[in-house]
């Protein structure tokens, strides 16, 4: 594994982009565009303020720059460095800025009083504004396209009442309109294969529908009522399964023939089955020399984040997991399944449940058993597939990297400078863009 030198990094605003060619990041109100291979810096744009999102074109031509707190967003061309475009949504207060599939539409989340709204710009001359979709809702998951593009679902809020707007992303056209059976819609998400959409209701009722392209209602699930329900959701990448994170610590998959349950998969604090694998990261004493003692220890040294080395170490069943209590009088309890996702093969699904912070479960989806259990020293922050293979990169906010592969798993040091370590992670295709205590970042390729 290889790793480039640190660079600097503002709010871990570093991302590739689709093409894998260049790497764009931030540095307050500077926006630095890097050769992937070489890290060498192709270009450099100042944008009005400081950036607070980026994102690249599907076609990796164009890259936006978000300034939520005035209310604009710049887009810059890497084949025309002379070119930007502007857009200051003013008084009306921007609160969400991304790219259609086309990599030439720009869908802007306006905050109306009191209604929110979507306007769709176009990045090609004469660079207008072409479309304009009010609504009454939106969040992260609140817009969704299908994976060739060719559609966009829309949530929205009208009269108490939550709806569902389809688009043809060609021309923006309405396609369906339909209202959907929740109390407070939560989130939308497509089915890789575009012909099912999953809509989930708020936490205070467990509900998932999902419709067809049409807007025909093909099933309802309930798991339970009077208690927390959904907190996560994710598709297969093969459509085949659907998988709903619960509070109460159980992950059920839904089949894709008849919509109903064939499984959950329950995260118990004591592993007890002895054909479970249980991976334990374990701290290296590290091996000194009587002549490299320093009193006091070097400053590069000082802190434990950076010198500790670590590996794994096969723990023996029972295995008690670290949990945590939540607090019970604050909102936003940490317990239940805050993370999941499946591998890109659709062989294995990676959940972490929130109040057993430090573990990472892995499932065998083709025997719908539990496979591995990781458990860190810290609590897992983020974790992400490989796209090309079934590959798990994790994050836990100290100065390594952990990758778990089904041949096994390793722990890779970060290498740093002085106090550079780092703290936490946006993991992207096969590296690793990574924030530090001092906003520096570092990218790595896997081998």
């Amino acid at each position: 594994m290889n790793f480039s030198e640190v660079f600097k990094l503002s709010g871990l605003l570093c991302k590739f982009s689709p093409d894998g060619k260049y790497l764009a990041s931030c540095v307050q109100y500077r926006l630095v565009v890097r050769d992937v291979n070489t890290l060498q810096i192709l270009q450099l744009y100042t944008c009005l303020d400081q950036i607070q999102h980026i994102e690249w074109s599907a076609d990796s031509l164009f890259i936006l720059c978000a300034m939520y707190k005035r209310g604009l967003v710049q887009v810059w061309s890497l084949e025309q460095p002379e070119w930007h475009c502007r857009i200051d949504e003013g008084s009306a207060g921007l609160v969400a800025s991304c790219w259609s599939p086309d990599g030439r539409h720009i869908l802007n989340t306006t905050e109306f009083h009191p209604l929110d709204g979507h306007m769709a710009w176009s990045s090609c001359p004469p660079y207008v504004n072409v479309e304009e979709k009010p609504c009454a809702l939106w969040t992260r998951f609140g817009i969704t396209f299908t994976r060739d593009g060719r559609y966009m679902a829309l949530a929205e809020r009208r009269d108490c009442k939550d709806y569902v707007s389809v688009f043809v992303c060609s021309d923006w056209q309405l396609l369906r309109h339909f209202d959907t059976d929740t109390q407070d819609l939560a989130g939308i998400e497509w089915a890789p294969n575009g012909c099912v959409l999953a809509v989930w209701d708020t936490c205070l009722e467990y509900k998932v529908l999902l419709y067809s392209l049409d807007g025909r209602l093909l099933s309802a699930y309930c798991a339970y009522e009077w208690s927390l329900g959904i907190k996560s959701v994710a598709w297969s990448p093969s459509s085949q399964f659907l998988a709903v994170g619960s509070y109460d610590g159980k992950v059920r998959i839904l089949n894709h023939v008849t919509w109903k349950m064939i499984t959950d998969f329950e995260h118990p604090a004591t592993i007890t089955n002895p054909k479970i694998v249980v991976y334990k990261e374990a701290e290296k004493s590290p091996r000194l020399a009587l002549g490299s003692l320093a009193f006091p220890p070097p400053r590069a040294a000082a802190g434990p984040l950076a010198s500790t080395e670590s590996k794994y170490e096969i723990a023996s069943v029972p295995v008690a997991l670290q949990t945590l209590k939540p607090v019970a009088d604050r909102a936003n309890p940490k317990i239940g399944i805050g993370a999941l996702a499946f591998s890109p093969d659709s062989y294995f699904l990676a959940t972490r449940n929130d109040n057993v912070p430090n573990a990472i479960w892995i499932w065998d989806i083709q025997k719908l058993r539990l496979f591995v259990v990781l458990e860190q020293l810290s609590p897992v922050r983020s974790f992400q597939w490989d796209p090309q293979q079934p590959r798990l990169a994790i994050c836990t906010g100290g100065s390594k990297v952990y990758l778990w592969s089904p041949a096994g798993c390793v722990s890779v040091q970060v290498p740093g400078e002085g106090e550079h370590c780092p703290l936490g992670g946006t993991l992207a295709n096969e590296r690793l863009s990574a924030d530090t205590h001092h906003g520096s970042f570092g990218a790595l390729s896997g081998t």
